[in-house]
């Protein structure tokens, strides 16, 4: 046990490497998807101290290429499930005692190999699974885990630190301690930091986990394992299993021991994740914690004294920076008459410029959407789009999953407000734009707050600052991240704590001291040091 009161080193955020044609940097993650483009991993599943194969595998292709085959996983059953529960809570018995500074210890050296050695690899990886450029990459697999990292370890010790006041003659003092139970992390394909932080912010906390990674991020997770395994994550308290999620689920909600559930995916897959804890709810030891962050609808409305051209580059990245699949992507745009043709000329001038391709080649700023089936769909709606009276295609259109699964950056400018683009999410590089008369931007701030259920990200433009207050204020429960003047994406950690509310997600702010305090449960103790020894109090005389 430590003896101290110990500080971990500050946290901040770290630099964003440019990946400039002849920069180290460059080449050395050139040369890592190189590697592993041509190469073949076998991943299996982790469960305790055990690496499991079981010999029923599928293959793993990059979105960009998909006949090519990088590798392959190991699909687990129910027995799989049962037995990573198992393992989790014998592991918990040593880890939920483990002093916090050996745990921040652990994860801060994740970061650190992140950081260094693994750089490369886990950028690398995230390219080829994920089809993201290595900007996209950097931001992601790289920069922003080592940030969960290191940010968690110090919201952890301010967490510990924040402790009650004591009278005179007792001592108050709170510990606290992980869940009772484990833990499920459920993560999304779209961001490898994601990934990683659900299960990392549970265990850093003291806690055991079962955690089953999206089937297209499988790739870039393996590195993940990787990194905790060499930071030394002891074997068991972070178990990885694939399969039916359906299967693998009922398995895990069925559990007396369920103590909580980190999830970031669909809103109806979490909906339906919190129905089945509520009809088990009977079985459970204690109440489990929901945590989920789900879709979006995410908007930009532009004010009449926008920039058109601040507007367009704030449309041309939010809505287009990989592929639009982020949850926060700008994905509905309300531009006032007076600025739509100049903001949509430059919007089109920027799309015409992209390039699109594998992120192999580091010039291209669009590659491919995940899987055949989000292709399908997009395909779906831009077509339904050109055949629609009141919604024309103005840029973009085209689509082609021939060798990858390939969708145009595409720009759908509607006469309805409430066009089922406008609503409906479709998590890819898709936008649709509605113009409103500028006489009618009070009643377009209502129309923005009222035409999704979503209420993650969103965006003004402005540079009247009467303007700016009224949309701040006319849509504070359909953003619970806001943005002025800027693009509704690249939530950084330590700086804009992330998460939404409505069908969103329980806005519980990944990268921030109130997602860890989810994971904890909180015991007080009270010491009086000299107890009283007769019952009497001065008002009985």
């Amino acid at each position: 046990m430590g003896k101290g009161f110990f500080h971990v080193p500050t946290a901040i955020n770290e630099p964003v490497k440019a990946y400039a044609p002849g920069s180290p940097e460059r080449e050395a993650v050139s040369k890592q998807y190189k590697e592993y483009f041509n190469g073949s991993v076998d991943v299996p599943m982790y469960i305790g101290n055990e690496e499991v194969r079981t010999g029923n595998t599928r293959n793993m292709t990059p979105p960009h290429d998909h006949q090519h085959v990088v590798g392959q996983y190991h699909i687990g059953d129910k027995s799989h499930a049962e037995k990573a529960i198992a393992n989790a809570l014998e592991a918990r018995k040593a880890w939920a005692q483990m002093p916090w500074e050996q745990r921040a210890a652990i994860f801060l050296r994740a970061a650190e190999l992140i950081a260094g050695p693994y750089r490369a690899k886990i950028n690398a990886a995230t390219m080829i699974a994920q089809s993201k450029t290595i900007h996209q990459a950097e931001i992601d697999a790289a920069c922003e885990l080592i940030d969960f990292l290191r940010f968690n370890v110090e919201y952890m010790s301010d967490i510990y630190d924040e402790q009650p006041n004591s009278d005179e003659g007792i001592w108050n003092r709170v510990e606290y301690r992980p869940l009772e139970g484990f833990v499920y992390a459920i993560t999304p394909f779209n961001f490898t930091a994601i990934a990683a932080n659900l299960p990392a912010s549970a265990a850093m906390m003291g806690n055991v986990v079962v955690w089953k990674p999206s089937d297209s991020q499988i790739f870039s997770a393996k590195v993940i394992v990787d990194v905790f395994k060499e930071a030394g994550v002891p074997d068991g308290v972070i178990n990885v299993i694939y399969g039916d999620p359906v299967e693998i689920t009922d398995v895990v909600l069925a559990s007396p021991d369920f103590a909580g559930i980190h999830f970031t995916g669909s809103t109806y897959v979490f909906k339906e994740l919190w129905k089945k804890i509520g009809e088990n709810i009977h079985t459970y030891k204690t109440y489990p914690r929901i945590v989920g962050e789900t879709g979006g609808k995410d908007f930009i409305i532009a004010h009449p004294s926008a920039n058109p051209k601040q507007v367009a580059t704030g449309i041309s990245r939010g809505a287009f920076e990989f592929q639009g699949q982020k949850c926060s992507a700008a994905s509905r745009v309300y531009l006032p008459k007076s600025l739509a043709e100049e903001t949509l000329n430059y919007v089109k001038e920027d799309i015409a410029s992209f390039k699109m391709g594998s992120p192999e080649d580091m010039s291209n700023f669009i590659t491919a959407v995940i899987h055949e089936g989000s292709f399908d769909k997009l395909a779906k709606y831009i077509d339904q789009a050109k055949a629609d009276a009141d919604a024309e295609i103005i840029a973009g259109g085209n689509y082609d999953k021939s060798k990858g699964y390939f969708v145009e950056p595409t720009v759908i400018l509607t006469t309805n407000p409430k066009y089922t683009t406008m609503e409906t999410e479709l998590f890819g590089p898709v936008v649709t734009v509605y113009v409103y008369e500028d006489a009618d931007w009070a009643e377009t701030l209502q129309l923005v707050d009222g035409t999704s259920e979503y209420a993650l990200t969103g965006a003004v433009f402005s540079t009247d600052r009467y303007a700016i207050a009224e949309a701040t204020k006319a849509l504070e429960n359909c953003a619970g991240n806001f943005y002025v003047n800027d693009k509704p994406t690249g939530a950084v950690v330590g700086q804009q704590p992330f998460g939404g509310a409505r069908a969103s997600g329980t806005n519980d702010k990944a990268g921030s001291a109130q997602n860890l305090l989810r994971w904890v449960s909180p015991r007080l103790i009270k010491e009086t040091f000299v107890s009283p020894t007769d019952y009497r109090y001065p008002f009985l005389g």
